[in-house]
């Protein structure tokens, strides 16, 4: 594939991305801009690629599965957690829109500035990528109507469930698996696992 758009169209085909709001924010934010400078001729290309920092910019399928899982729509407050490239954020911040805020938070001081630069490149207002806090997420800015998690942990953490607001849904991966937590209730939430996925360690 050598342009966004064939990118795209191969997800579509594959049914791997379904949802018209979705399929727009991928068409409108170009991978190239958030892959390392030097691997262009790869952004299209379906596997993911190193960022540096024991990261990388996630697998363009199970991007789009994930986003697809979450179901974020326009006017949401979204967290994305592990934002690395800022590709995901940005990618959000399209769907949102203007009347909803994205909320990235990144460990690695290095790939909190690079995250940062690479959505500047797109004149989106409503989404920032900040420096992650000792406590994972971002307790000061909850509740979320949704939140994005890139990166494998080993169990799930109560405290992101705590930051999800009632209604609102979690996409995160456990272990080899992607689940989709719904929040029913302030005690309640539902599960669905999709195993068969690789993801690097979240690092706390």
């Amino acid at each position: 594939m050598r342009s966004n758009n064939e990118l795209v169209d191969y997800l579509v085909r594959r049914g791997t991305l379904t949802t018209p709001t979705i399929i727009a924010a991928f068409r409108a934010v170009d991978r190239k801009y958030f892959v390392q400078s030097g691997m262009g001729s790869l952004a299209y290309e379906d596997h993911p690629l190193d960022i540096g920092y024991k990261a990388t910019i996630s697998q363009p399928t199970t991007v789009a599965f994930m986003l697809e899982k979450l179901a974020p729509k326009a006017g949401e407050k979204i967290l994305d957690i592990g934002a690395g490239s800022g590709w995901t954020t940005a990618l959000l911040a399209y769907i949102v829109g203007a009347t909803g805020t994205v909320s990235g938070v990144e460990i690695v001081p290095e790939l909190t500035e690079l995250g940062s630069n690479n959505i500047k490149k797109y004149p989106f207002s409503n989404a920032e990528i900040m420096q992650a806090e000792k406590k994972l997420g971002m307790e000061r800015k909850s509740p979320f109507d949704r939140i994005l998690v890139s990166a494998s942990i080993a169990q799930l953490p109560e405290e992101i469930i705590t930051q999800l607001a009632v209604g609102g849904t979690l996409v995160i991966p456990i272990g080899e698996a992607i689940w989709q937590v719904h929040k029913i209730s302030a005690t309640q939430h539902s599960i669905n696992k999709y195993p068969g996925f690789v993801f690097v360690p979240l690092q706390r």
